[in-house]
């Protein structure tokens, strides 16, 4: 029988042989000396020339997160009521999940969630946020590469779109953002609810972002609130790993002396103000706090609690990353003890000072980056990247209602939903509004005509943007909290029926 050409030992000898010996051997070697230059130069530039790396493209990103459509995604487990009733101890248990109709085996189901988490055990409710992680009881354990997701519950969100649409605006502005897509959540069958499915950044993110030899990444946070966490503020302290615990135990990878060492050392180059681009990836970083400002959220680094975002360091170079805008746009507020309420305020805040003194002075990744002209201008020249091209061509109102448009059918059969179909549409019309006039209002303060310092707007409170008839409560407050109980007991109870 025809097996075909083989390339055998003694074949490849006797190519070789009539190679060096062919009159043209000289302009042989000197191609392959080209072609291996060509090739080299491809590896080493290849995304400054539109080659993407394959890890750019992992399986997980074209199936779980097409943003275009719903998908589904079943979670199958023994004892759906203690899981429950169990929340706060935010523990692992194994369950089955079918996504797509696609079943995983043995994947870690846990609630997630901070002050979300507290607010819903407290209000009686059962519609938590969770994470799925499928490297959790069964090494090597992925979803076409993916290793962990949440599934955000939308909680103090009627609209269901401020964490989408926060991404989508970090992803226009190029700043590396996790992946998500709406997905129907059954439990054991039973219809649960309407979620954001979300990339939660650990290895697949890092390489999905950054390629194969990606560096570390930290998810800083405070141990008690009140504490100083300079750490977490991201000052340097000293040199030692010690005094950074709210950084170095939150670290997503395993990391060396050295590691620390390095990532300390970047700290104190941030703290001196000085030769910031040899520890700082400044663009980066510039382009997160146009994003981060615009959406008004204080639950993060620009906040009193200055945590919710990723750190992410490469050979020194630090970068920050955004995480968790439930309570963007102003609705940080319904969770303060001295709320700033007053939408006159909320919208026209100011983009040069977009915190009070004391806590920007504790703020330098902000703060000794806007000292530096250079950077002051290129923020300023970012803002109007972001306003020209995302909202002054329709981008940001052509996004926001046909995502509106894909997940409604949905919204309004949710069982366990925080609010009515009614209220969620006024939400979406409420956040459409507040954004176009955030987007006026920086405008404004961009040509000089609006105040962009807190003291320029106490001075001159006239010149500000009117905004007094936006409600911000309409995209969430804790009367719905009150009254979804009875909705939830009900879903609750109908997949406790299920045997």
């Amino acid at each position: 029988m025809y097996r075909g050409w083989c390339w055998s030992p003694t074949t490849a000898i006797i190519w070789v042989r009539a190679m060096v010996k062919h009159k043209y051997i000289d302009r042989i070697c000197i191609a392959a000396v080209i072609l291996a230059a060509a090739l080299t130069i491809v590896l080493m530039f290849g995304e400054r020339l539109g080659i993407l790396k394959a890890s750019a493209n992992p399986g997980y990103a074209a199936r779980l997160f097409d943003d275009s459509l719903v998908h589904t995604v079943d979670i199958q487990i023994e004892d759906w009521r203690t899981f429950i009733e169990q929340a706060e101890k935010e523990e692992y248990v194994p369950c089955t999940v079918v996504i797509d109709g696609e079943r995983f085996d043995n994947i870690g189901l846990r609630i997630k969630g901070n002050n979300s988490l507290r607010l819903t055990e407290e209000y009686g409710l059962s519609r938590y946020s969770l994470k799925l992680e499928f490297d959790q009881f069964l090494d090597g354990g992925n979803y076409y590469g993916l290793d962990k997701l949440s599934l955000d519950a939308s909680f103090q969100d009627n609209s269901y779109l401020k964490t989408y649409t926060a991404y989508d605006m970090m992803k226009f502005m190029e700043v590396p953002a996790p992946l998500c897509s709406y997905v129907w959540v059954t439990v054991n069958g039973e219809e649960w609810g309407l979620f954001l499915a979300i990339e939660e950044p650990e290895e697949s993110f890092a390489r999905r972002n950054f390629g194969n030899d990606y560096g570390k990444l930290y998810k800083p946070d405070y141990r008690f609130l009140n504490d100083e966490n300079f750490d977490v503020a991201l000052k340097y302290i000293d040199d030692s790993p010690d005094s950074y615990p709210g950084i170095f135990k939150n670290a997503k990878f395993k990391t060396s002396q050295a590691d620390q060492k390095r990532l300390i050392e970047s700290l104190r180059i941030l703290s001196t103000g000085e030769n910031l681009e040899t520890a700082i990836d400044v663009d980066e970083v510039l382009r997160y706090f146009v994003v981060q400002v615009f959406v008004m959220n204080w639950d993060s680094y620009l906040g009193y609690t200055g945590h919710n975002y990723f750190l992410y360091e490469e050979d020194g170079i630090l970068s920050i990353l955004p995480w968790d805008y439930n309570l963007a746009f102003g609705t940080y507020a319904l969770g303060m003890s001295s709320p700033i309420e007053d939408p006159n305020i909320l919208i026209n805040y100011p983009i040069n000072t977009p915190a009070e003194g004391e806590v920007m002075l504790n703020r330098p990744l902000y703060h000794n980056l806007m000292k530096q002209e250079e950077y002051f201008g290129r923020y300023h020249e970012y803002f109007e990247k972001f306003l020209s091209e995302y909202f002054e061509t329709g981008r940001f109102e052509a996004t926001l209602r046909q995502t509106e448009k894909l997940i409604a059918p949905y919204v309004q059969k949710d069982p366990t939903s925080f609010c009515s179909f009614e209220d969620h549409k006024l939400a979406v019309d409420t956040l459409e509004e507040i954004c176009l006039l955030r987007a006026q209002s920086i405008r404004g303060q961009l040509d000089g005509e609006i105040p962009a310092t807190i003291r320029g707007q106490l001075e001159q409170p006239e010149k500000k943007l009117d905004a007094s008839h936006i409600e911000i409560k309409n995209l969430g407050d804790f009367d719905d909290l009150e009254n979804a109980k009875r909705k939830q007991d009900a879903a609750l109870n109908e997949v406790l029926k299920v045997k």
